[in-house]
């Protein structure tokens, strides 16, 4: 099985933060995906690719601010809720 190409990845990455289950993640998520893939290295990739199979409901929760995110990604959630969560 060969390996996937870096564009292969952000697009299947693009598709699965647009295409959730909760509207509001798939407008939040997606915005994110936008506004920073590009520019994301390896592994920043795979740790959105790990947030991206987290559930819904509680990614809402850790970009609403209304529970804790687990620590591997705090850092991921803020940069998430300054790019995607703000007015523009």
């Amino acid at each position: 099985m060969s390996e996937e190409t870096h564009e292969h990845r952000l697009r299947r990455l693009t598709m699965r933060a647009n295409r959730r289950g909760i509207k509001e993640m798939d407008i939040i998520l997606g915005r994110y995906a936008r506004a920073r893939l590009e520019t994301m290295d390896d592994p920043a990739l795979d740790l959105f690719d790990a947030l991206l199979s987290e559930n819904d409901q509680d990614l809402y929760q850790w970009v609403t601010r209304q529970g804790p995110a687990p620590a591997r990604f705090t850092t991921l959630i803020a940069d998430i809720m300054q790019r995607a969560c703000t007015p523009k």
